[in-house]
């Protein structure tokens, strides 16, 4: 299954945590909290303003970016699980 956002909506898979420290220690599964870095997967048209126009769309496939904690609909597809998000959800992107 793909999925294709509509308007000023983005697909972003997150970017898995490193399992082990710069010193060597190992973090457990428990203790690890949801990655706030993704790679942007799909990017819909754009936002529609309200004088009708529409909006570029700031963020394109294949970047990496940073969102907020709590951003976005957790949503499976193609069995893997991705998050789909407003662009005003983004906070940048890694360069």
């Amino acid at each position: 299954m793909k999925i294709r956002p509509l308007h000023d909506r983005v697909v972003v898979k997150r970017v898995e945590e490193e399992e082990t420290t710069q010193g060597g220690l190992y973090i457990p599964e428990t203790a690890k909290e949801k990655p706030i870095q993704g790679n942007v997967v799909a990017v819909g048209d754009g936002k529609i303003l309200d004088s009708g126009e529409k909006r570029p769309m700031a963020v394109k496939e294949g970047d990496r970016v940073i969102f907020a904690k709590y951003a976005g609909t957790e949503v499976e597809a193609g069995g893997d699980e991705v998050l789909v998000m407003r662009e005003d959800d983004i906070m940048g992107v890694v360069e």
